[in-house]
């Protein structure tokens, strides 16, 4: 049914700014120089390492979970539990892990807990699991050494670990959290309300969709460059109360600032934006499944699965009005499911197709929908930067095609279950490669979907050559071969229109000027930059 915000949208406004100063607590009192307070448009999934494979979550979590390897300021591969690592031959690596490292309740960090780790990454419930797909073995050496063996030939598996946390062994089985709950079904363990990683940061209170505290890890192995001695994480989702938090001094960060209201932010006193090309693609997919309609007026076929419907479809949406009017000339249009900043990004490829809405008439008529038909289409409204007003600009824009769409816009934590359960028809995502490679995107969101590949492909698009050319692609290390096979594999998701690529979004923070920090590419929050003067 269609979303709608009239009528509900002051009382809500009202109980988030309720929720706010309860969240805040003593927020009108002076806080200490070293307390920190952010926002965010919606709360991460859980305290679970691997509940949700989502940008926000994962940020999140890196604060108090560490990986072999993380990302340094510019996005570069670094050390982190592991100290160093080497490729003993086509399919084995060899990881060193970092000795003395303890988890936040004072037990050792050791090769047993690496191994546990990435088999509980694999297992049921994991949202974690194409992380390691490409793992055939996990073997430990000795204490402080660990062997991977993947597959076939995987150039790039460091970067397939920067997000892959290692939790605590002995603490998951003290807890019976051996597994992952599958939080989109609705279970949950000890491990989706408490934490014990061995980050630079340990949780001391968790209120789901309220507040989160986090105080410095004392026994942190690495140099603490931070001079934080609280930080408090308060989703909020209204945009006027989240700007309004910043304004009035009672948040030191906050994101995403609504486009229309970035120079209302530049212009106050003591704050400043931060801004710039985030390497996230937000984009829209079909069901192309199912061979009668999930959500819709068409009850004895499956209009997306014709090539002219989703051409259509892609061709009636007036993606310069969108960057135009709803991102305030900010965002940057795009015709592929990557952006400039990924590795094996091809620009020849990123010609969008041409607004086109008489053609667009004229394919649904050949498609025998001359009419149009009904759809439903999925949407968050606290995720991606303007996402519930684009899609209600896509609605309008496909009505002219005679399409009803009938949205249902979501918080994120109602959006995913549903989508990840692959119970749309119509929906938007947005996507940034974990890898920042191109092959991430083939194997999760293009690639035929099967227990080892495709499982954010929620569409279910599927053409065997993409599969074949996936699969060479993740073992292929000549870079002028693997690039050729990574632009023939994005040529056809683009013949086929398989997605409707709209557009690469601004990251758009909002601080204080008195707060120094760190603003990733992939719009990764991280606590160890933060200075507060």
């Amino acid at each position: 049914m269609p979303a709608s915000r009239s009528g509900s949208t002051l009382a809500a406004a009202g109980v988030l700014a309720a929720a706010l100063g309860a969240a805040l607590g003593a927020a009108a009192a002076p806080a200490s120089a070293e307390t920190f307070r952010w926002a965010f448009q919606g709360d991460f999934q859980a305290l679970e390492p691997y509940v949700l494979n989502e940008t926000h979550t994962l940020g999140v979590l890196g604060n108090i979970f560490e990986g072999l390897v993380r990302r340094d300021r510019d996005l570069g591969i670094e050390p982190a539990l592991a100290e160093s690592w080497e490729i003993l031959d086509d399919t084995t690596w060899r990881f060193h892990l970092r000795q003395g490292v303890v988890f936040h309740n004072g037990n050792p960090f050791t090769a047993d807990d690496v191994v546990f780790s990435l088999a509980r990454a694999a297992a049921e419930g994991s949202d974690m699991s194409s992380r390691v797909a490409a793992v055939a073995e996990v073997r430990k050496v000795d204490d402080y050494t660990v062997d991977i063996v993947t597959t076939s030939p995987y150039p790039v598996l460091s970067a397939d670990l920067t997000d892959l946390f290692i939790v605590d062994q002995e603490w998951c089985e003290e807890h019976d959290a051996v597994a992952p709950a599958n939080v989109k079904a609705g279970e949950e363990n000890y491990a989706t309300r408490h934490a014990n990683g061995t980050g630079p940061f340990m949780v001391t209170e968790r209120q789901p969709d309220v507040r989160t505290v986090f105080v410095p890890n004392p026994e942190w192995w690495d140099e603490a460059t931070h001079t934080v001695t609280e930080a408090i994480y308060t989703p909020i989702t209204s945009d006027a109360t989240r700007v309004a938090a910043l304004l009035s001094g009672e948040m030191d960060l906050v994101y995403p600032v609504p486009l229309q209201d970035a120079p209302r932010v530049e212009a106050a006193p003591g704050v400043e934006m931060l801004a710039g090309p985030e390497t996230r693609t937000v984009f829209l997919g079909m069901d192309q499944d199912r061979d009668v309609m999930l959500e819709g007026s068409v009850t004895d076929a499956n209009p997306f699965q014709d090539i002219r419907v989703r051409e259509a479809f892609f061709r009636a949406i007036d993606i310069e009005a969108i960057r135009k009017k709803i991102m305030r000339g900010n965002s940057y249009p795009a015709a592929l499911l990557i952006g400039p900043q990924i590795a094996g990004f091809d620009e020849s490829l990123n010609e969008r197709p041409a607004f086109d809405l008489e053609r667009a008439k004229t394919l649904m008529a050949e498609a025998g929908y001359p009419d149009g038909f009904e759809t439903g289409m999925d949407c968050p409204n606290n995720r991606y930067v303007n996402d519930e007003a684009i899609c209600q600009a896509v609605a309008g824009m496909l009505a002219k095609i005679g399409v009803k769409v009938n949205l249902l816009a979501q918080p994120k934590s109602k959006f995913f279950p549903k989508v990840l359960a692959y119970e749309t028809s119509f929906y938007m995502l947005g996507w940034t490669p974990s890898s920042l490679d191109a092959h991430n995107p083939l194997r999760d969101l293009m690639a035929c979907r099967t227990d080892d590949q495709g499982k954010f492909n929620l569409g279910n698009y599927c053409n065997p050559r993409v599969d074949e050319l996936t699969q060479a692609i993740q073992s292929e290390i000549d870079a002028d071969a693997r690039q050729a096979m990574i632009s023939e594999a994005y040529r056809l998701v683009k013949d086929d229109w398989g997605y409707i690529p709209l557009h690469q979004q601004p990251l758009s923070w909002g601080k204080k000027e008195s707060v120094d920090l760190h603003q990733r590419a992939d719009n990764q929050f991280e606590l160890r930059y933060v200075t507060v003067n």
